[in-house]
């Protein structure tokens, strides 16, 4: 690996150090994250390989056990965190630059992952049928007067799991099968597809409201059929009665085996600075999370929003409860 990283930064330029690479294994997928790991490389000269996995990122882990030539791992969702820290397969970093740029419900207390970009768990309202006021918080999802009138993916996908978690967190077991209860008895069809596809619904008559995350807004305004749709809708950022905005994250962990541990902080810390969320947060339609950054002016246009604090790692507690009450009331059934 270092012969191979040396010959590249000689046929590069003669006066550039021989350095390690860093390997990284990512849920998101390449295209989404190379603008990132391009700026890294200019600026340190350590090249990035990103291998991309869709599912089975623990497991590989796993098999390849102190062999693996994984330095970082690159993800989306609070629950794929938590997974791996929880299998053991990942190591503390400490860093004042990572400590400063991260807020501290944004990362580990313990240092193992440590979160660079975040997005709204929102309501997806139709413009014409759902007036401005109408909704304001998750609980008012489960009010009877969106009978027949939500549409949502899967009970059991992450996203929603997440939220479900975060029920828990304000209102305890039997308030989140309560609510779980309620908004079921709300929807328009069962749940199905992605979070673009609810708003597709909603452009098509199906449904009034949808759960979303933000970012699949600046998705659909960038393609030219799924326009419509995103024209058909408004964000609402709505938020716990006792708290704020569902929110979730995109972010890194350095694995235990990680073979070039290093040059894998030196990433790390570089994703975490300012310029570089600044980078993701816009080519991902989020939000960045250093102190003193912005949002995309796209992003910033749909809104603000006041981020609900609990730790994210104590919604990573609630998933096993949260699915558990999800299949109890058939929720997708």
């Amino acid at each position: 690996m270092i012969a191979r990283s040396f010959l590249i930064a000689a046929a590069l330029a003669a006066a550039l150090p021989a350095t390690a690479d860093v390997n990284v294994y990512s849920y998101r997928q390449p295209d989404l994250i190379k603008p990132l790991m391009d700026a890294f490389t200019e600026e340190s000269g350590i090249k990035v390989n990103v291998a991309f996995l869709n599912k089975g990122l623990v497991e590989r882990l796993q098999a390849e056990g102190s062999r693996s030539p994984a330095d970082l791992i690159f993800t989306v969702d609070i629950s794929r965190l938590s997974a791996v820290v929880n299998a053991g397969l990942t190591q503390p970093v400490e860093s004042t630059a990572l400590e400063a740029n991260i807020p501290a419900q944004y990362r580990d207390p313990g240092n193992q992952w440590f979160g660079l970009t975040t997005r709204a768990r929102i309501v997806y309202a139709s413009k014409d049928r759902v007036a401005d006021g109408e909704v304001t918080t998750y609980e008012d999802l489960a009010d009877p007067k969106w009978n027949g009138r939500i549409c949502v993916r899967s009970g059991t996908n992450a996203y929603n799991v997440a939220l479900t978690s975060a029920v828990i967190h304000h209102h305890g077991e039997e308030g989140a099968k309560s609510w779980l209860e309620r908004v079921k008895a709300n929807l328009a069809r069962k749940p199905q597809g992605n979070d673009r596809a609810q708003v597709k619904a909603i452009w098509a008559g199906e449904c009034d409201i949808s759960l979303g995350n933000t970012y699949y807004m600046g998705a659909m305004l960038g393609n030219e059929e799924q326009k419509p749709w995103a024209d058909s809708v408004r964000i609402v950022f709505p938020k716990f009665e006792n708290g704020g905005t569902h929110v979730n994250v995109s972010g890194m962990a350095l694995t235990k085996a990680a073979p070039n541990k290093e040059e894998a902080i030196k990433l790390m810390e570089f994703l975490a600075s300012p310029k570089a969320q600044e980078i993701y947060a816009a080519d991902n339609f989020e939000y960045p999370i250093a102190p003193g950054t912005n949002s995309d002016p796209l992003v910033a246009g749909w809104g603000s929003f006041e981020a609900d604090d609990v730790n994210l790692m104590t919604l990573a507690g609630n998933r096993p409860t949260a699915l558990r009450l999800t299949e109890e009331v058939d929720f997708d059934g």
